[in-house]
């Protein structure tokens, strides 16, 4: 009976636990138009074994060769099982986000190593315990920014991940932050020159994402230059970290707002993923999340605990640095563990592979009568292509193909349904490109 809702009478002592008359009065609040009225369209009664069937059936046609040229934010990795392996052993895995790290050495290790990884990575002093994602780890950069300078507006680039701004607007709305957005030239990079020294001055972070949203990478130093000028910190995004094995790490920024799904951590349908703020030590006080430290004992032994928690489990909620963060510690150390496999060496040939596959894919683009590539600047594993129709139109026909096809840029920047955002890494051979390119190329003629 474990697929059976509760009973009439069940839900009859609930309600009248709560004091409401009926299930349509549990709802009022929510306006009329957004409620369910008719019963979903789902197929069943189904048994246990059929239920299951299903969805064997369902996972088996996800697996027919289909070739993703999906990115965004979301990145196609290779990784190891010896990370599985590890990640899986039950001390790991059963405590999803140890609040009481103090007590054992091994998590705050990990930890200790990881955040040492990604200091290393982004070329900053000081990161933190991992934070709940790349998106929540933006908005608490900028209210980190606030705090430090006491200046309550921000300037965003239009090219950062819009659903990472869509996160910021929601949490600024309500804190009374005002959060402007500026444009990008048609390299495809941020249009600094757009602010005025005024809004400038007024404001306490310009924030950046490098790779941007169009693949491009961002120059920070004369970003930074500006921004430090007029008082105010530079934040950059990286949503695609495996760049910084090859590019150079963003040492301009005052904080970094990085998501580091792609050191081994799947896809996942969009998430558990793992946030990540690194950022000078002179302002780790406002940093928020927590900070396991290493230290010496009364013998003088090397052990770890937890030096910073800025968190309002740990301290007075009026004191607190955070409310919207958590430490996804299992997946940190899944990127710990990725990241030490690797080897520096090894992450360099990773992202150099990256390189090298996205600009195949380019050159064999820019070969197809009417297909242009719009933006100029550097690319690194994703860029924005123009085709001669509607990339949804030549998606439904790449499906046919077993080919899943560009991000339609028009879902984020209207009036740019011919423009799509491709991504190669190194899980794509070269054979499927060129079958890419291929369908492409027969789809445009006809």
């Amino acid at each position: 009976m474990r697929y059976l809702p509760k009973s009439q009478s069940e839900r009859r002592q609930m309600l009248d636990a709560i004091g409401a008359k009926s299930i349509e009065t549990l709802f009022e609040t929510i306006p009329a138009k957004y409620r369910l009225r008719d019963p979903l369209k789902l197929p069943g009664p189904l048994s246990e074994m059929e239920i299951i069937d299903y969805f064997k059936a369902r996972a088996a046609e996800n697996s027919r060769g289909y070739t993703s040229f999906l990115g965004a934010g979301v990145y196609q990795h290779l990784k190891s099982v010896v990370t599985d392996a590890l990640v899986q052993r039950g001390e790991f895995l059963t405590s999803y986000t140890p609040y009481q790290a103090e007590i054992s050495q091994g998590t705050l290790q990990a930890i200790f190593e990881f955040q040492t990884l990604m200091s290393q990575l982004t070329g900053q002093e000081v990161a933190n315990a991992s934070m709940y994602d790349g998106s929540t780890a933006l908005t608490e950069a900028v209210l980190m920014a606030e705090r430090l300078t006491r200046r309550h507006r921000v300037l965003v680039a239009d090219t950062v991940h819009p659903e990472y701004r869509h996160v910021l607007a929601t949490y600024a709305k309500h804190l009374g932050i005002s959060v402007e957005e500026f444009g990008f030239t048609t390299t495809g990079q941020a249009d600094v020159s757009a602010i005025s020294d005024e809004t400038l001055a007024e404001s306490a972070a310009v924030v950046v994402q490098s790779p941007n949203f169009f693949g491009v990478l961002e120059k920070l130093a004369p970003i930074a230059e500006r921004a430090h000028a007029a008082g105010a910190l530079l934040i950059d995004c990286v949503t695609e970290p495996v760049s910084l094995g090859i590019v150079k790490p963003p040492e301009e920024a005052d904080i970094v707002a990085l998501e580091a799904q792609s050191f081994g951590v799947p896809p996942s349908y969009g998430g558990p993923f793992v946030g990540v703020i690194a950022t000078q030590e002179k302002f780790v006080r406002q940093m928020p999340g927590r900070l396991a430290g290493e230290a010496l004992d009364a013998e003088g032994r090397r052990g770890f605990c937890l030096t910073l928690a800025t968190r309002e489990q740990h301290i007075r909620r009026e004191k607190a640095t955070s409310n919207i963060c958590t430490n996804e510690a299992l997946y940190a150390l899944v990127v710990t563990i990725h990241l030490c496999l690797l080897g520096k060496e090894g992450l360099r040939e990773l992202a150099s592979q990256n390189l090298a596959k996205a600009r195949f894919a380019q050159d064999e683009l820019r070969k197809i009568p009417g297909v242009a590539l719009p933006f100029s600047g550097t690319t690194f594993n994703e860029f924005v292509a123009e085709f001669p129709r509607p990339v949804q139109e030549i998606n439904r026909k790449l499906l046919a193909e077993r080919i899943v096809g560009p991000l339609v840029l028009d879902k984020y920047y209207p009036q740019n349904e011919r423009r799509g955002l491709i991504c190669v890494t190194e899980t794509m051979p070269r054979s499927e490109i060129e079958r890419f390119a291929a369908a492409m190329r027969k789809i445009v003629a006809n």
